[in-house]
């Protein structure tokens, strides 16, 4: 597949801003979620990196398991929500560009019925299918 330069986005102004508001509240939902559970990484430029809280609930030895156990849950999600949230952030700045909405490897329109159910596509159904070998 021959990746081509965007085009600029070919969609009208009002579903624009219904994407960016699906996408404004998906972020604020993410962040929220990852706020209850881990630290926002200032180190880090992105500003899409957290880290999740190590809990302490005491020193007995049950209370390390759980500890590790709890621990190893909330980094799996911390790693979960941080690749939504970083998806959510490159469809916000693809609006910003007026590039939303074009695929990636086609540079063709991708449908409004996929990115109303995916605002963070960044490429078409035929190039999904075709990148794994569906078609």
């Amino acid at each position: 597949m021959v990746q081509t330069t965007p085009q600029a986005t070919a969609f009208d102004q009002e579903f624009l801003d219904t994407i960016k508001q699906q996408l404004l509240e998906e972020k604020v939902h993410l962040e929220k979620e990852l706020n209850s559970f881990a630290q926002k990484n200032n180190n880090v430029a992105s500003g899409d990196d957290f880290d999740a809280d190590f809990p302490n609930y005491g020193d007995e030895d049950d209370d390390i398991v759980h500890e590790v156990a709890d621990y190893t849950v909330n980094k799996t999600l911390e790693i979960t929500l941080e690749n939504q949230l970083r998806d959510v952030n490159k469809a916000l700045e693809r609006l910003k560009e007026g590039t939303y909405g074009i695929c990636k490897y086609t540079g063709n329109p991708i449908a409004k019925k996929r990115l109303l159910a995916r605002p963070t596509s960044s490429s078409s159904i035929e190039a999904k299918k075709l990148l794994t070998n569906e078609i």
